[in-house]
């Protein structure tokens, strides 16, 4: 039986370590504040985050922009 051919949209999943998926909200949670606005205060000049804080920020920035970007197209679709 051939194995099912994962969509591409699964892609990301590889990109964070099941162990660790939802750390960043956590902190930010804790130091309430948005997952956005936590983003921006770790990668912020001068910040004494962590490397691997300030890679999750920066992740965390990353994959906003895309979702902008997803919901901006699904939305000029529908308008056409």
């Amino acid at each position: 039986m051939p194995s099912k051919k994962k969509s591409s949209k699964d892609w990301i999943q590889k990109a964070v370590d099941p162990k660790k998926k939802g750390a960043f909200s956590a902190k930010a949670k804790k130091a309430g504040m948005t997952t956005e606005a936590y983003a921006k205060k770790v990668t912020a000049p001068g910040s004494k985050a962590s490397k691997e804080t300030k890679d999750q920020a920066q992740f965390a920035m990353n994959m906003g922009g895309l979702r902008k970007k997803s919901a901006k197209n699904k939305s000029s679709r529908k308008s056409k």
